[in-house]
């Protein structure tokens, strides 16, 4: 993770609450990375089945010393696409600024708690 400004979830249908998501969103975000996550279910399989929504992975993970959830914090989008192709397009066109923006708030957030 040296030398990154951004760590960038893809959130399946078991993404969220496994141990080793939680420890590497934990290390990143206090790292001072951005951080967010992006829902990916309705890209199809190599079967070409789409999964169903998995849950949002920052929502299992606190900050700070009133535990507050990152999910609160940092950003989770999820591409308005039902196909696969549709929501590769979607993301292609949108994540230069996701990962901008959650670059901004981590750094906002580093500096309202000095």
């Amino acid at each position: 993770m040296k030398g990154r400004t951004c760590t960038v979830i893809l959130v399946g249908s078991n993404t969220a609450d496994r141990e080793w998501i939680n420890h590497e969103i934990k290390e990143s975000w206090n790292e001072g990375m951005g951080v967010l996550a992006i829902h990916i279910h309705n890209i199809t399989d190599s079967n070409d089945k789409q999964s169903s929504k998995g849950s949002n992975p920052l929502y299992y993970v606190t900050h700070g010393p009133t535990k507050k959830r990152l999910s609160t914090i940092a950003k989770t989008y999820d591409p308005p696409r039902t196909t696969s192709k549709g929501v590769y397009g979607y993301i292609a066109d949108n994540i230069e600024d996701w990962i901008d923006e959650a670059i901004r708030i981590v750094k906002q957030t580093i500096n309202a708690n000095k």
